[in-house]
């Protein structure tokens, strides 16, 4: 994947970069893998925004994506490698021997034309599934599985990978993308390889509406709205925030905040936790 620039001919292409679509070579999507899905745009069933921010955005139709990969031993071929809008990862369209289409994530390397298959004594290449506990150590995979059986979970964002690190006794050791070291089950299913499209993090949007294409609505910082809307408004000016630390609308703790449960019972697992960024300041973006 490539990154395209644009001239200076607008304010908002002066900044503005996109994907060259290089390594896309079809530009439809297979009709019997594809489906609507309503967009609640934050909102939950009784029609309350839950989530701020979200509505708007281009219409959508949804791509089934195999998680799973439960079609052990059954070849498969790459028929084409096609864009997404549900993800920032390109998809592969598979040919199974058998007749069936499935889409899969698609990894780094992988080229239209090839063979890729899931088991637990498959060949060890790109984009082939197997078990973590069959492959060997400095293995980079993704589309990772949390529970036998669940479908991947994990590690299938473009351009992340983790890496097999350590066997021992019934469990695996993975190094995540986040630098957290985990325990997960050898039995637990993963692709070989890193998820393609990892120069997405080079996109430049250059201009605000193209964040409303994908459905994010403005925001506003706490310290400028008023004393009835968040707890950092009010005051005369650039006013402090008046509190010990950043908080949300409701008044909890946030910008660097743990969140997780102390109690979680996947935490036994976690051999080491992922590196914190540095919290900001006050100066820094606010909720």
């Amino acid at each position: 994947m490539g990154i395209r620039t644009y001239r200076p001919y607008t304010p908002g292409t002066r900044e503005r970069s996109v994907s060259d679509f290089a390594e896309v070579t079809r530009s439809e999507p297979e009709k019997s893998l594809t489906y609507s899905v309503h967009r609640p745009k934050g909102r939950n069933n009784r029609g309350v925004i839950t989530c701020r921010h979200r509505g708007g955005g281009h219409k959508r139709l949804y791509r089934m994506i195999d998680f799973r990969r439960d079609k052990h031993t059954i070849p498969a071929k790459v028929a084409s490698i096609e864009y997404d809008p549900n993800r920032n990862a390109r998809i592969a369209l598979l040919y199974y021997q058998d007749g069936e289409k499935r889409y899969i994530l698609h990894p780094a390397g992988l080229a239209v034309g090839a063979t890729v298959v899931a088991g637990s004594t498959v060949p060890f290449e790109v984009g082939n599934a197997m078990p973590l506990g069959n492959m060997p150590l400095g293995t980079t995979v993704h589309n990772v599985e949390l529970t036998p059986g669940k479908g991947g979970q994990i590690v299938r964002a473009a351009g992340a990978s983790a890496q097999l690190v350590a066997k021992e006794g019934n469990f695996v050791t993975l190094r995540l993308p986040s630098t957290e070291v985990r325990l997960i089950r050898r039995e637990c299913y993963a692709t070989i390889g890193q998820v393609g499209n990892a120069d997405v993090r080079n996109v430049s949007l250059g201009k605000a509406g193209r964040k409303r294409w994908d459905g994010r609505r403005p925001q506003v910082r706490g310290s400028v709205m008023n004393p009835v809307d968040h707890p950092h408004g009010g005051g005369e000016g650039r006013a402090p925030i008046g509190r010990a630390g950043p908080v949300t609308p409701w008044g909890k703790p946030t910008l660097g905040a743990k969140t997780r449960k102390k109690k979680k019972a996947s935490s036994a697992l976690i051999v080491r936790r992922r590196r914190r960024t540095s919290k900001r300041g006050r100066g820094g973006r606010e909720s």
